[in-house]
């Protein structure tokens, strides 16, 4: 190994290592590289002096220029919560129908009610609202207890079957279960139920029998028309609207069974603005269904 022997093609030395008869240079680091160290270098030492950037124990070095992002998102978030708190004070102030007069502040009342409902509903009604087995369709403006915006902001706030004092209570007797009636009558109540909303649903002995059946036993809750009554909250049964499901066995589950619904009180959780801004946006579902 030859150290600081000159190359005869470039004329520069070498450094000595050699592999296979091929000789390293000694060529020095490009001046360029040199000063893009040097201005990153600087750029860090800047940086640290005017940023905020060591770890000290508990804390940590605040810059000369006190840009500290965690204030400045602690005063962002304070002052949109200032914002948004005057804003529901203003919705909490109006009237439904004030609300619902002003196109502008619909808009703004059901971007905040889509949040509100997909935080705190979507969750059994779906996040379109169109419910599943045991939780209503909320766009079918099909309304257990009124589709008021006062009445839906009630049943909102108070629940059903709910540990709130003054929640909305609604039971189905379990006709079969309890032997209130037999599996014959059952079977006919079924088929005349079905029929009013959809053809084919038995034979007209078992629907004209299931029509006693359903004027001995069911009129006091959905009506002799079977149309419902919001004051018990008891569904209409004459449309397609199923909750628990319309096949011949869902429906005959429910008569046999019974059913209990339940929806939390949600006065125990969200402020009487957020359900009024609940109740506006649920109510629009329905009536842009």
């Amino acid at each position: 190994m030859d150290v600081g022997r000159r190359d005869p093609v470039t004329g520069r030395t070498t450094t000595g290592h050699e592999w296979n008869g091929i000789e390293e240079l000694n060529t020095q680091v490009p001046k360029v590289v040199l000063f893009f160290l040097a201005i990153g270098a600087l750029f860090c030492l800047g940086y640290w002096l005017l940023m905020p950037a060591w770890p000290l124990g508990s804390t940590y070095t605040k810059g000369l220029l006190g840009n500290d992002q965690r204030r400045i998102v602690d005063q962002e978030v304070a002052t949109a919560k200032a914002q948004r708190a005057a804003w529901l004070d203003k919705i909490q102030a109006l009237d439904f129908a004030a609300i619902k007069s002003d196109p502008v502040l619909m808009q703004d009342v059901t971007k905040a009610g889509h949040v509100l409902f997909s935080d705190n509903c979507a969750a059994c009604h779906g996040i379109k609202a169109t419910g599943g087995p045991g939780f209503p369709d909320l766009t079918a403006k099909s309304w257990l207890w009124g589709g008021e915006p006062e009445k839906i902001a009630e049943t909102i706030g108070i629940g059903i079957n709910s540990t709130n004092d003054d929640t909305r209570v609604s039971q189905m007797l379990a006709f079969g279960r309890d032997g209130i009636l037999d599996r014959q009558k059952i079977t006919d109540v079924v088929a005349y139920v079905r029929s009013l909303s959809m053809p084919d649903a038995g034979s007209a002995e078992s629907i004209e029998a299931g029509r006693e059946v359903f004027a001995g036993n069911c009129v006091a809750c959905h009506g002799k028309d079977a149309k419902g009554m919001h004051e018990q909250g008891a569904p209409d049964l004459t449309d397609s609207h199923w909750i628990y499901g319309g096949t011949l066995q869902d429906v005959y589950s429910t008569v046999y069974s019974g059913r209990q619904g339940h929806m939390p009180n949600w006065n125990a959780r969200l402020t009487p603005a957020e359900i009024k801004l609940l109740a506006l946006y649920v109510g629009q579902l329905g009536q842009a269904k």
